[in-house]
């Protein structure tokens, strides 16, 4: 059985209410969309859905994989849905969103990896959205750069993949990608001029050897955002937490991060991928 953790105080999370978090609510269950927001258990949900924003997810809420940090639950999806790239595009338009964050579940079981439903709904968001500027959190396509290439050529302002913990780590959490299978596909991204941002969790038991490791493999393989946050167990039966990091600490690595030569660092507990995403779109 785990040995539960109390929350400390800097992990208080803004309530999920007001008027734009119940827009944002019927927005999504209205037309049969998914967010990370719920599926992932974010804690910045009751923030980021009372300013009107949310990060769609694509392709269903099934994953193929069975990562031990992540909410999204696991088994056998779904076809994906011919109508999705156009009702997220609706929504983008609804919410008068300038910029807007999809992600995907992994899906092992197409051919593509999900490739061209990606680049369908790139395509509808731009083109109902004029102007919008978009960051996509690809997964790794198992290292298929082929399928990478198919999401940069979209257009997307910021392509993030995430590295989600240190090295060492990796086998123990992340169910199918490899450490350098990310750095793969972050350098490539990197080298076709796409700006390429990533993102990992503190407090799985890695040491600060091994995040600064992290932080220098992300900086060498051309990735030029990073975000860092707190790991949050989603159940009981997921990774347990072994640290709650110091907001202190988080803010030393933000700096470290920038010292190294990042162009931004979201780096404190309550921090998410898409956490302040607009402001790396507009490098």
């Amino acid at each position: 059985m785990h040995n539960i953790k109390r929350l400390p105080s800097w992990l208080k999370m803004q309530r999920a209410s007001g008027e734009n978090y119940t827009m944002v609510k019927h927005l999504v269950s209205d037309n049969h969309l998914h967010t990370i927001c719920t599926s992932g258990n974010c804690p910045n949900i009751g923030e980021c859905w009372n300013a009107g924003t949310a990060t769609f997810m694509i392709l269903g809420d099934i994953c193929t994989r069975s990562c031990r940090f992540c909410g999204t639950a696991t088994g056998r999806p779904l076809p994906p849905v011919d109508e999705e790239p156009l009702r997220i595009a609706e929504a983008v338009r609804t919410m008068k969103l300038k910029h807007c964050v999809i992600t995907s579940v992994d899906r092992d079981d197409l051919p593509d990896g999900g490739a061209d439903h990606w680049v369908r709904t790139i395509t509808e968001v731009k083109r109902l959205n004029p102007g919008v500027t978009m960051e996509t959190l690809i997964p790794d396509f198992r290292g298929d750069l082929t399928n990478v290439d198919k999401v940069i050529d979209a257009g997307p302002e910021v392509i993030s993949h995430n590295l989600e913990t240190v090295r060492r780590l990796t086998p123990q959490i992340r169910s199918v990608a490899s450490y350098d299978t990310s750095l793969k596909v972050l350098k490539h991204i990197a080298s076709r001029g796409v700006t390429a941002k990533s993102g990992f969790m503190l407090g799985l038991g890695e040491t600060s050897e091994e995040i600064m490791e992290s932080m220098s493999d992300l900086y060498e393989n051309g990735c030029k955002i990073v975000t860092i946050g707190q790991y949050l167990a989603p159940s009981l039966k997921h990774m347990p937490v072994v640290e709650y990091v110091t907001p202190e600490k988080f803010a030393w690595y933000g700096k470290k991060a920038l010292e190294m030569g990042f162009d931004f660092a979201e780096s404190s507990p309550l921090v998410r991928s898409s956490y302040h995403a607009d402001k790396h779109a507009k490098r």
